[in-house]
């Protein structure tokens, strides 16, 4: 079942109908980028989508799940499709509308009554969740592109070089291979820079004895990966050896123990506690994993606050990591698909050591 007739059945006994206006949620239902547009989605099955001039041409070719028109006088189309099919209520996407666009739409549009409860956000998070075959298969291409990024950075790792001309290499390389896009700003960090978390690439030499951080992802169909590596410059001491193998050592027994029905918080523990036991708790501030689809953070959340459950489906990132303030940091990353009884990693990337 399309994504757009999915939706149009959850919302039976919920609403007459729903509007969805952001951007990234009409690409989650349509496959089809633009900054313009809305979908209108209803229980009885018909859907529409509008958007300006711009875009009329390239949707009506695109998009197959629903009819597309060109919103000349988006308000007064709405109307006239809401006094056709005798829509009274509208859920609207609460969680992404701001309060002056909620009241413009509300005066707009007096003869419906508009929800803005979470109902739509609940039932468009529930399915953004649970990735189809369809989606896994983007999310690996992006995947793809990404690992043949790192075995073409290991060769233009120097000393000398600048993390931003690090950063540019990975970036330039995605970019010519196949990415649509970048799923974020490429983290490329080094020596001390690397003890923060989302450090932005400088023009700090890489030096011996240096660790080296790089988080970032390619898109492809809308849809990113994520991966992080940490590799290392010269000769580690016995502290640096440390710090990484215990890293890898948490990444790894939080990725044993993902499978259905696993909370976010237990998936998280299980590498935290390695973390704390080796002196480092303090060291780890940010959470095991998240999210990921058509946004680079998406539901459900691996770490000590999260409130998920993971279920079949749900792709998540594994990323641990240890942060010396002044030092070094190290963070490994792969993403993630849970099964019924495990998880299937989606990252072909190794993740021993590398002593460049």
């Amino acid at each position: 079942m399309q994504k757009i007739a999915v939706l149009s059945e959850n919302l039976k006994g919920v609403s007459d109908a729903a509007l969805i206006f952001s951007q990234i949620n009409r690409l989650y239902y349509t496959s089809f980028p633009s900054s313009d547009g809305c979908l209108l989605v209803c229980a009885d099955g018909f859907a529409r989508f509008w958007t300006d001039s711009r875009y009329t041409e390239a949707a009506g070719k695109s998009i197959t799940a629903c009819d597309v028109c060109d919103s000349t006088n988006l308000t007064e189309q709405l109307k006239e499709i809401f006094k056709e099919r005798n829509i009274k209520t509208v859920c609207i996407e609460a969680d992404r509308m701001t309060v002056s666009e909620y009241k413009k739409l509300a005066g707009d549009l007096p003869d419906v009554k508009l929800d803005d409860s979470d109902v739509l956000t609940k039932c468009i998070e529930a399915q953004r969740l649970v990735k189809t075959e369809e989606e896994l298969q983007y999310i690996l291409a992006a995947q793809k592109i990404a690992e043949e990024a790192f075995d073409y950075i290991l060769g233009e790792i120097k000393v000398g070089k600048t993390e931003k001309e690090i950063q540019l290499a990975l970036d330039y390389y995605m970019l010519s291979h196949g990415a649509d896009a970048l799923s974020f700003e490429t983290i490329c960090v080094s020596g001390a820079n690397s003890s923060m978390p989302h450090g932005v690439p400088t023009d700090k030499k890489i030096e011996n004895g240096d660790f080296l951080t790089m988080d970032y992802g390619a898109v492809v169909n809308g849809y990113h990966s994520d991966m992080t590596r940490t590799v290392f410059v010269g000769t580690p001491t016995e502290e640096q050896k440390k710090v990484y193998d215990t890293v890898l050592a948490a990444q790894l027994a939080s990725l044993s123990v993902l499978k259905d029905g696993i909370s976010g918080f237990d998936a998280d523990k299980a590498g935290r506690d390695i973390i704390a036991a080796a002196g480092y708790g303090k060291n780890f501030g940010h959470g095991t994993g998240h999210g990921v689809g058509v946004e680079i953070h998406e539901e459900p959340r691996l770490s000590p606050k999260s409130p998920h459950t993971l279920r079949t489906g749900h792709v998540v990132t594994v990323e641990p990591g240890i942060y010396l303030p002044g030092k070094f940091g190290v963070r490994i990353e792969d993403m993630a698909v849970i099964t019924p009884d495990g998880c299937r990693n989606l990252t072909n990337c190794p993740k021993e050591l590398i002593c460049l």
